[in-house]
């Protein structure tokens, strides 16, 4: 899974720099300190079907565009290299959130303890609303 990654961020992922909002004074009129990341997930050649509509469907409304592609961006930080790692390692999460196939649940049996607790709390019930009513005057 990891050499996924690390093709998929040296052949298929493309930045972005510009100049960004925040931190940095003067220097944010003058320098491109925001990073944006751009990862076509249709043309890429290391996901699988699967996993390329697993990452469309989670992230949302990172996806820009027909065509799919994903573009994640940070401002947070003052350097250009600090954005720049800050939104790889997000990009990171997202793969490794994605790419191993999901397990499904396997339903497993109501345990004896919890299906008497639930039988007895159904005949408290049942009492109680039995209480409630008129005594009858047969004898």
């Amino acid at each position: 899974m990891e050499d996924i990654i690390q093709n998929i961020l040296q052949r298929e992922v493309h930045f972005h720099f510009s100049k960004s909002w925040g931190h940095g004074g003067q220097n944010i009129n003058k320098r491109e300190t925001k990073a944006e990341l751009y990862f076509n997930i249709h043309d890429s050649n290391y996901l699988t079907p699967e996993q390329k509509q697993r990452l469309i469907d989670w992230a949302g409304n990172m996806i820009h565009h027909q065509e799919g592609i994903l573009i994640m961006t940070c401002q947070e930080e003052r350097y250009q290299y600090a954005n720049k790692e800050k939104v790889i390692h997000h990009f990171r999460q997202l793969l490794e959130e994605i790419l191993p196939e999901p397990k499904n649940r396997i339903s497993t049996k109501i345990p004896n303890a919890e299906r008497e607790a639930r039988i007895l709390d159904k005949k408290y019930q049942s009492q109680k609303k039995q209480n409630r009513q008129n005594p009858s005057l047969d004898y």
